[in-house]
């Protein structure tokens, strides 16, 4: 997976088709900016990273910090809205950006799906899971019978896991666990093979047990159809089981982007530091508090000066001139690819870690 500055996207040719090399999903300066009453909400603002078919890249941070609004945009449910949005999407060189509803449509469910977080509110309650599995399919199918359709949806939902299929298509949302739903959405949202799948909070609610059930399917069912997946979650642990490479996110910009050795390992912004030592562990006895990032996150309206993550940061002093304060920092890359979003010079981040860090995890 290419990874590159959002500070310095890449520009498309000036005419002819707009391809992209890079990877199946690439976005390039990605902005999404809604207006309101009290000020302009910068949800995401200058987002960009590559995903190739078959890998997994797994967007972590706090609330609101522009996760599930990235997501909405690959799929274009922002264009009804007021937001105002900006930069390019290549889907398999296709500009999302520039197409026209009808073409997006044909996307949508078809060559990218999403597993929405909570299924109980993504899945209609008048219809029974079988028909709204269905209508997907035979939207994109038109020529499939209703017959075929739905023998092609019993067999999705015998393979996502879910007993007695034949009888469960016929039934209702209500009737279904929150685990058999989640499975549904799964079902639903690979029906149409698509080469894209997005996960936002995929294990939300969910009992470990299950938790595990689902991360082993998906892995599964990306083995089989060499799906890129993007998944989006609070939990370390499931990126840490799911992720080839990891993509933290802070007031709607990326602030460190690595593989999951390099974040998990080696991180390099503070604000990775505060997630990882807030993080419980299994693998070992701990003998303190767990540690929380100081503060709350930031205003996206009235995002703080300078680096975003400055007014909770412990480091400030290690930068000279209040440059956190006064200049933003750019995504600069520390070291075999792995990019960080810190003033701090990066041997210094490199003992800070080693020093202070390290041994509170």
């Amino acid at each position: 997976m290419a990874l590159r500055d959002a500070t310095t996207p890449a520009q498309a040719p000036a005419s002819g088709p707009t391809t992209s090399a890079a990877g199946y999903l690439e976005l390039r300066d990605l902005k999404v900016h809604f207006p309101t009453d009290d000020g302009l909400v910068k949800a995401v603002d200058g987002l960009s990273f590559t995903l190739d078919r078959g890998q997994t890249i797994g967007i972590v941070g706090e609330s609101g910090s522009g996760k599930s609004v990235t997501s909405q945009a690959i799929l274009g449910l922002h264009r009804r809205t007021r937001a105002k949005t900006s930069g390019s999407i290549f889907l398999d060189g296709e500009d999302l950006m520039t197409v026209n509803n009808e073409r997006l449509r044909t996307l949508r469910g078809n060559k990218m799906a999403m597993i929405f977080q909570d299924p109980l509110s993504a899945l209609h309650p008048y219809y029974t899971i079988g028909n709204q599995i269905v209508e997907g399919i035979r939207v994109h199918h038109p020529d499939m019978s209703k017959t075929a359709a739905k023998n092609r949806t019993i067999d999705m939902l015998e393979r996502v896991g879910i007993p007695n299929p034949k009888k469960r298509v016929d039934q209702y949302p209500h009737e279904f666990s929150g685990g058999m739903r989640q499975r549904a959405m799964i079902a639903m949202a690979l029906s149409n093979d698509p080469s894209l799948l997005i996960a936002d909070e995929p294990t939300t609610a969910l009992d470990v047990t299950v938790q595990a059930q689902i991360l082993d399917l998906m892995r599964d069912l990306q083995q089989e159809f060499g799906s890129a997946i993007i998944m989006i979650t609070h939990d370390l642990g499931v990126v840490a089981e799911m992720a080839d490479e990891i993509l933290v996110m802070y007031g709607g910009k990326a602030v460190e982007h690595g593989t999951v050795d390099q974040v998990f390992y080696t991180p390099e912004m503070p604000y990775a530091w505060g997630l990882l030592t807030s993080m419980p562990r299994l693998d070992r006895v701990r003998k303190e508090r767990l540690d929380p990032v100081p503060g709350n996150p930031p205003s996206l309206i009235n995002v703080p000066s300078g680096c975003a993550f400055h007014p909770r940061c412990g480091y400030r002093s290690e930068v000279p001139d209040d440059d956190c304060r006064a200049v933003v920092p750019e995504l600069l890359d520390a070291g075999g690819g792995h990019l960080v979003r810190c003033h701090i010079p990066p041997p210094r981040r490199r003992e800070l870690y080693e020093s202070d860090v390290k041994p509170r995890l």
